[in-house]
């Protein structure tokens, strides 16, 4: 007896093959990739370069100079004035309420000759629960008793001390036991006794680390100050992160033309599997495994390039950025993230062709004719949506806020890839108005849609970034170049006491220092040919601590919200006061007895609404206003306060600089001249802007976004010119010439280039209208050498460039047989 069984039919394509047909389809992928990783190198070295230069900024961000410079490990800084047995008390409830504290007590200042700045007299532990991180041996040992102390290198050298030297203080003798040094300011000069050691103390520093809540319940002691730690500063490494994603955008786009071409080119073999019965599943997952293979090779070869790169570079840094690196104190987390961000790019790059490829039909894809483009309309609804999204988040952000920013320009970026499958379509309709080879060129960009829009899209990125750079530079330069505004007028300078100029915490000087300093402002007076010197004075609250060895002025600042809720002023928004010394009122032709005698502030602003009185001032102050005529200058006082108002909130005063009028606008050698004498002196000048550094910048960005561009561009005409080859020996039995093959690639390059420019140039004109929303008459000074090199000078070489580097090419094509 017989049966006869009807075998199943065979369906091409469909079925799953479960866990082993996945390990095979994974296995022959990783296959490909070592067979096929030099035609994919250039994909490979981007992935390595963008994740070796995000471990250097990461290590960079982490040792960055950071508040623990002050803070150390605790969050909290209480500043006691108080002395006697009233200190003892308030240390006590101090103690009493927190766990642990750590004390530091600081004498007076030594005062240096010839200087500013004096010496910071300290009595701390050095193993201090968290002050520890601020202090370091080099040499000798740790002072232990009233005799002994310890110095910086600063110090030493100011006063020619070594360990074992004695050091006349004042009349007090100690014996020089150690070398020290803060290693996350190897700036400060101090000198450090043993814990106690002050007898007399002028202020004492508490250190406590605690949480918001539990310091809010801290005891409410009288006459201290409270400095909190600012956490926004610590996210140093998710701004560089944020700054690799935007890189790793522009990466993914040139990973997706890539891609694109190796699909193209495995086409014949990917229909082969479909014709075997791999799903459309098992053909993603050979692309999307290849792309993952590429990823995680190019993350983690580039993570450690950039790891060994830090450790090598790292010493040579501690000088510039004054501070101590640890070479291994790297942020390992984020860069577990960044290597993940970049495997993950290269898969999301390979998705897309993946998708696609597995969609062609089995006989299309064994016959290699790439699929029909999609219509470009699709694309360009949802880039048109990103677009006005990153316009929108641009316009919101009003130039503080990070997180709209950072939306912004990633919606913008991906709006323009979303936008280039219209730019190729354009240049494909145009081919018909060209001649022969360059319509032939035209076409085939419109032909091979999915690749050339990814290419276009990384072009115009790179062209966009260094349009931004020249528009917001030639904005700058315009704004310098105004008479009737910016900081300053051409004329004249201002010599500074502070180092961060009108908002920086200014030294406390002796009347001898202060004469001192003015002997200088005079002699670079004279070195200028003039002889007007107007001091300036500030008005500050003796109540407020000393803040970097000097005190801060007190000036008008708009508050905003920060993005945990906290109420914060920017110097961006300030408005600095200066006391209406008769000097100044004659300066600008103000008579004395015209000020009303219970005016607190001279402006010719209607009203100051709107503005906090910084530091540690009533933020509802309301001063009887009187209006006069002052400079609209930002620098120039703007706001006087009379001393009506300096006694009205007992205020004191004190010197902060000096305005100099010179005889003539300043040239950059006469600026650059002042700029190091004052710096000999311990000074800091401001003047007006040139715009000739603005103009270098936007010179250097426009031609560095030309070389990316070029480059993106040689990588992809290559890609282009190879999956052509056929065309072109068909072209050669037709009997084209070398001519019109060097033409083919001559204008695939111009056209990519010309269609990226005007994308490009574009969008930034579109963000930085968004960004500049509220002057952007500004944007009616085009920087029009850097524009045209960007839409002229781009193309052209990029024309050039293709027709000279195809010569070998077309010979080579040209010897092959005829088949």
């Amino acid at each position: 007896m017989s049966v006869a069984l009807e075998d199943p039919p065979l369906v091409l394509g469909t079925g799953h093959g479960g866990m082993p047909a996945r390990r095979a389809v994974v296995r022959w992928a990783w296959r490909l990739f070592r067979r096929e990783w030099r035609q994919q190198s250039i994909v490979l070295a981007l992935l390595l370069v963008a994740v070796a230069a995000t471990t250097f900024g990461l290590g960079i961000g982490a040792n960055a100079p950071s508040q623990a410079v002050v803070f150390g490990n605790a969050n909290y800084i209480v500043t006691l004035s108080s002395s006697g047995s009233r200190l003892d008390t308030d240390l006590a409830q101090l103690r009493g309420a927190f766990a642990t504290i750590d004390v530091i007590a600081h004498a007076k200042r030594i005062p240096v000759p010839g200087s500013a700045n004096g010496v910071d007299l300290r009595a701390q532990d050095p193993k201090g629960a968290y002050g520890q991180p601020m202090l370091r041996l080099n040499d000798g040992h740790w002072p232990q008793g009233p005799a002994e102390i310890a110095v910086s290198t600063r110090v030493a050298t100011i006063f020619k001390l070594r360990v074992g030297s004695t050091w006349d203080q004042g009349g007090t003798q100690r014996a020089v036991v150690g070398m020290v040094e803060n290693p996350l300011n190897l700036n400060e000069a101090f000198a450090l006794l043993a814990p106690g050691q002050i007898a007399e103390p002028d202020h004492i520093d508490v250190l406590i680390k605690a949480s918001e809540t539990a310091f809010a319940e801290r005891p409410r002691l009288s006459g201290i100050s409270v400095q909190e730690r600012d956490a926004a500063e610590e996210g140093s490494s998710a701004a560089v992160l944020v700054l690799a994603t935007i890189g790793l955008v522009f990466v993914g786009l040139l990973a997706v033309a890539g891609f694109t071409v190796m699909a193209q080119r495995r086409l014949r073999a990917l229909g082969m599997l479909g014709a075997i019965g791999a799903s459309h599943r098992h053909i993603r997952l050979v692309l999307l495994a290849n792309g993952l293979a590429i990823g995680g090779v190019g993350a983690l070869t580039g993570a450690i390039a950039g790891v060994a790169g830090w450790v090598a570079v790292s010493p040579a840094l501690e000088t510039p950025l004054g501070h101590r690196i640890d070479r291994f104190n790297l942020p390992w987390t984020p860069l577990l993230v960044a290597v993940l961000l970049a495997t993950g790019t290269a898969v999301a790059a390979a998705w897309w062709p993946a998708r696609a490829a597995a969609r062609v039909p089995v006989v299309a894809a064994l016959s290699a004719r790439p699929a029909p483009p999609r219509p470009a309309r699709r694309f360009a609804a949802l880039g048109a949506v990103l677009l006005v999204a990153g316009m929108g988040a641009l316009y919101w952000s009003e130039q503080t806020k990070p997180w709209y920013i950072i939306g912004g320009v990633l919606a913008t970026a991906i709006a323009m890839l979303l936008l280039a499958p219209v730019g190729v379509a354009a240049v494909g309709r145009l081919a018909r108005r060209a001649p022969l080879a360059p319509r032939l060129a035209m076409r085939d960009l419109a032909r091979y849609r999915s690749r050339s829009s990814a290419a276009l899209a990384a072009i115009a990125l790179a062209v966009g970034i260094a349009a931004v750079v020249a528009l917001s530079t030639a904005v700058t330069a315009a704004k310098a170049a105004e008479p009737g505004g910016g900081n300053l007028p051409a004329d004249q300078i201002i010599v500074w006491l502070a180092q961060e100029r009108t908002f920086g915490p200014v030294p406390i000087v002796t009347p001898a220092q202060l004469d001192t300093m003015r002997q200088q402002v005079d002699a670079i007076a004279a070195a200028l040919n003039t002889n007007s010197v107007l001091p300036l004075t500030a008005a500050l609250d003796d109540k407020q601590p000393l803040e970097r060895g000097g005190k801060a002025p007190m000036v008008l600042a708009r508050p905003s919200t920060g993005p945990d809720g906290r109420v914060m002023h920017s110097s961006r928004d300030s408005l600095p006061m200066f006391v209406a010394t008769p000097e100044l009122l004659a300066r600008y032709g103000i008579d004395p007895a015209s000020v009303k005698p219970d005016a607190d502030l001279l402006t010719p602003r209607a009203d100051i609404n709107g503005y906090d009185l910084i530091p540690g001032r009533d933020r509802n102050w309301q001063p009887t206003l009187q209006h006069v005529t002052l400079p609209s200058y930002t620098s120039l006082p703007n706001a006087l306060i009379t001393t009506h108002g300096v006694t009205e909130l007992n205020l004191t005063t004190m010197p902060v600089g000096w305005i100099i009028d010179a005889p003539a606008a300043l040239t950059t050698a006469q600026i650059d001249k002042v700029v190091q004498t004052a710096l000999a002196a311990g000074l800091n000048v401001e003047s007006r802007p040139t715009g000739v550094d603005q103009a270098r910048l936007a010179l250097g960005f426009t031609a560095a976004g030309i070389a990316v561009a070029l480059g993106v561009l040689a990588m992809t005409v290559g890609l282009i010119r190879s999956e052509t080859a056929r065309d072109l020996r068909t072209l050669t039995a037709a009997g084209a010439r070398r001519g019109t093959r060097r033409t083919l690639t001559a204008a695939t390059a111009g056209a990519l280039a010309l269609c990226g420019a005007v994308i490009g140039t574009a969008c930034a004109y579109l963000a930085l209208l968004a960004w500049y929303h509220r002057e952007a008459h500004w944007l009616a000074h085009p920087p029009l050498l850097n524009l045209a090199a960007i839409l002229v000078g781009l193309p052209v070489v990029a024309y050039l460039g293709g027709w000279l580097l195809s010569g070998r090419e077309a010979r080579a094509i040209a010897r092959q047989p005829q088949d």
